[in-house]
């Protein structure tokens, strides 16, 4: 299966997700201002993530979408980190945004989506997280 990770990071903790995703599944692993829109179509898994920044994925996530070509015929899943705050319990995490997006895009979605945890806005990431994505990953592709 040829699988592409799409990211984005502020702190550098959703990078970290991501390469652990990418490792678990031997999976190319591209920041989203290095992934071209029109690229995507060649791979049979997608799998994107974001920090959850006001309930949403960042800027430059949600302009792939906008400039992404139709996603039928490719398995799809997404992922964000988050922490916890009341910020976040207001306005829900970007995880389940990505989805949706993806899956209007004709996507086919393989899991739920998944929230890695940080502690505190910048990180660290919290412990068993970088074990946890790559099982998670695992289980993506199964």
């Amino acid at each position: 299966m040829k699988a592409l990770v799409v990211y984005d990071s502020t702190y550098g903790n959703t990078e970290k997700i991501a390469q652990a995703i990418g490792e678990a599944i031997a999976a190319q692993v591209l920041r989203v201002t290095e992934a071209n829109p029109s690229d995507l179509k060649g791979f049979d898994l997608l799998i994107v993530g974001s920090p959850t920044h006001g309930g949403r994925p960042t800027p430059a996530i949600q302009d792939l979408f906008k400039a992404s070509p139709a996603l039928k015929g490719i398995n799809v899943a997404a992922f964000d980190t988050r922490h916890v705050s009341k910020w976040t319990l207001l306005f829900g995490y970007a995880a389940p945004r990505i989805a949706r997006s993806l899956k209007g895009n004709g996507g086919a979605l393989l899991a739920s989506p998944e929230g890695f945890f940080v502690l505190g806005t910048e990180g660290p990431l919290k412990e068993g997280e970088l074990e946890r994505a790559a099982a998670w990953a695992k289980k993506v592709v199964t």
